[in-house]
């Protein structure tokens, strides 16, 4: 699983990302700690497909500089209370500068978190059921080039398919894949960026002390350093046994 970047050490101009994160720092902090990590909260999930479904026709930034205002508009993206909004609510909606007013998209979130609930009551999470797809596994590509992206594949058209069968709106295969890019359920990062996952980082990881053991006086002292990621010992990466001397 890939973990969010913490960057102390480096200036992140100096980092090789994937050239569409530019040099807007929203963009880059997007790039660095949320796209392409797999998501497997529900919450997060419907976050993100209110908003890929937002983005339909517009740019991802566009969407991102205004996901705040989505956050508040949107009940922090509780798709019980949006299954929930009225008449009333939909216009107060449309009068809302801060968001996307686009009336259909407003009508189909609606839709789509009641689409949202039952999914969850059939399998147990949306999470589970959008995972299934991949045997619960992210799919991760080795593209060199933006140029070889593609907006949809196989993958996003099945799912796609299935949305739509379950009454959902503004789920093409082009939207779809954007969100399984965004939720880790694909890892589209090119080759060469550093959160690729044969290009990882020792900023990445959590080095630390796991114990001290001093030695005689002079002779400097025994530790190890564990290489993992976070305080998860589940995602443990390694530990190597020092002997410092003096």
């Amino acid at each position: 699983m890939a973990e969010p970047f913490t960057q102390d050490m480096e200036d992140t101009n100096t980092i090789l990302r994937c050239e569409w994160a530019g040099n807007d720092p929203l963009y880059q902090s997007y790039h660095d700690n949320e796209w392409g990590v797999p998501v497997r909260d529900d919450a997060k999930m419907f976050e993100f497909l209110i908003l890929e479904t937002f983005q339909a026709g517009l740019s991802w930034i566009t969407i991102l500089r205004k996901r705040e205002n989505f956050r508040s508009a949107f009940d922090e993206f509780d798709p019980q209370k949006v299954a929930e909004f009225g008449d009333d609510k939909i216009e107060q909606l449309m009068q809302n500068a801060g968001i996307v007013r686009n009336r259909a998209k407003i009508v189909a979130a609606v839709s789509n978190a009641k689409a949202y609930i039952s999914i969850q009551r059939e399998f147990g999470s949306f999470c589970n059921y959008l995972w299934a797809f991949t045997d619960g596994k992210s799919v991760v590509s080795h593209f060199e080039k933006l140029s070889q992206l593609p907006a949809k594949t196989d993958l996003s058209n099945r799912i796609s398919a299935d949305l739509k069968a379950r009454g959902f709106k503004f789920v093409g295969s082009t939207v779809i894949y954007a969100h399984l890019q965004a939720t880790g359920i694909v890892n589209d990062h090119l080759t060469h960026c550093f959160r690729h996952k044969k290009k990882r980082t020792w900023n990445s990881f959590d080095v630390r002390f796991l114990y001290y053991q001093p030695r005689l006086a002079g002779s400097g002292f025994l530790g190890a350093l564990f290489l993992g990621s976070s305080n998860n010992l589940a995602n443990f990466r390694g530990m190597f046994v020092v002997n410092f001397m003096t």
